[in-house]
């Protein structure tokens, strides 16, 4: 009877402290419907951005994303995204995937031409916080010289 016990009180604490993927959780429908539309990034702020480069989304330095236009549409969670060039950053454009889940995480990916979302592996899961009718912003937390540190990108509607 112990053992039965033991076994059940265990493989509850299994299922129980299991950790949710940001992919396996529910979509929050009116912060996708709020961001559908054309937007562009009006500032970055990074921790320590003079003594630090940081490379956002693996593709080029935060500062890069400045003036870069995205494109959301919320009923097929697909959109683009093109950075502008110029002051040694480099002109990039991409189809992306994207959703919010009820977590507050946004969940992204960017696709070559013609890729399909499902065969790329990799994507980023960035934070969404004070999200209005015309503004939101999108943030990652990065470990910089040991400390959790925001890396925050304003978006304001076109």
């Amino acid at each position: 009877m112990k053992r039965i016990l033991l076994t059940f009180v265990l493989a509850a604490l299994a299922f129980g402290c299991k950790s949710k993927s940001a992919t396996a959780t529910k979509l929050d429908r009116n912060s996708q419907v709020m961001m559908k539309g054309t937007w562009t990034v009006d500032r970055v702020t990074t921790p320590a951005s003079n003594y630090v480069k940081v490379t956002a989304l693996q593709l080029a330095d935060a500062a890069c994303f400045e003036g870069s236009t995205w494109k959301f549409i919320s009923n097929n969670n697909k959109g683009e995204m093109a950075l502008n060039g110029g002051a040694g950053c480099p002109s990039f454009s991409s189809p992306i995937t994207w959703f919010v889940n009820r977590e507050g995480q946004f969940v992204l990916k960017v696709l070559n031409a013609g890729e399909k979302a499902k065969k790329v592996r990799d994507g980023y899961i960035l934070g969404v916080q004070n999200q209005s009718e015309n503004e939101f912003e999108l943030y990652e937390t990065l470990d910089i010289a040991g400390k959790p540190s925001k890396v925050v990108y304003h978006f304001r509607r076109n």
